[in-house]
């Protein structure tokens, strides 16, 4: 318990840069606050002692404006950066070592018993008002952009953004926990591809303008011919990285 206490305060120097003192982080950082008294609660509600683990948690929900379920599992070194708004409910399940932005919700989606909330790896993160609901998995090393919805397992090693949230892949590229700036913009991205189709169609159709049967196609504009026909060869080759990319949006990218 005391080691665990330890990694959870000791963690917030290496996630926060705003952290001055042990002093400031101890009395300063509700996120850290809620843990203690979320660890206090569970110890008590772990032994079936009734009504005071609820109480306690009720207490540092008016305190830090964090709701955290003491029937809930946190590992060590998770932090909860600023927390307001951050709804962690009875089943949900946080690995060690991850990092939680204010306004998060893991959270059910419906009244079923059992197992309702979702499971989170090791080395996640949820960004800010993010809202991860139901019986789900999240793998190690997750990444969940800020406002995003999660409502479907996600594999280790992912990015999530969007609503609902889908799964972009960053190849050979590692995001920092703190550079939420850097996630990509999936729905930018299948937009600008649209409008690349439309412009490619509407110079399709201006090419298949009929001409005059009085002009003759010369040697220039037989060559001008193959030309266009080998850049429209490799245009179908990029419309069908486009088209796969686009399907992978509108099915969810596996989310």
């Amino acid at each position: 318990m005391l080691s665990t206490l330890l990694t959870d305060f000791r963690i917030i120097f290496e996630r926060d840069p705003a952290a001055r003192s042990w002093l400031e982080v101890l009395f300063c950082y509700p996120g850290l606050q809620a843990l203690l008294l979320y660890r206090l609660a569970h110890r008590l509600y772990s032994i079936n002692i009734p009504f005071i683990p609820r109480l306690i948690s009720h207490i540092a929900r008016f305190l830090t404006g964090i709701e955290i379920h003491p029937g809930a599992a946190i590992g060590k070194g998770v932090f909860i950066d600023h927390g307001m708004g951050v709804v962690i409910g009875e089943t949900a399940i946080i690995g060690n070592y991850s990092l939680i932005y204010q306004g998060v919700t893991l959270g059910g989606t419906g009244k079923e018993c059992g197992k309702r909330h979702p499971t989170i790896g090791e080395n996640v993160v949820v960004g800010a008002g993010a809202k991860v609901l139901g019986n789900i998995q999240l793998g190690n090393n997750v990444r969940i952009g800020a406002g995003s919805v999660v409502l479907r397992d996600v594999p280790a090693d992912c990015t999530v953004v969007g609503v609902p949230g889908r799964i972009v892949h960053r190849a050979g590229i590692r995001v920092d926990p703190l550079e939420h700036g850097s996630l990509p913009d999936a729905e930018a991205q299948v937009i600008r591809l649209l409008v690349d189709r439309i412009e490619q169609l509407e110079q399709q159709v201006q090419q298949m303008q009929p001409v005059p049967s009085a002009l003759k196609m010369s040697h220039a504009a037989n060559a001008q011919f193959l030309i266009d026909k080998a850049t429209s060869r490799e245009h179908r080759i990029s419309c069908g990285i486009q088209d796969r990319v686009i399907e992978e949006f509108l099915d969810g990218s596996g989310i």
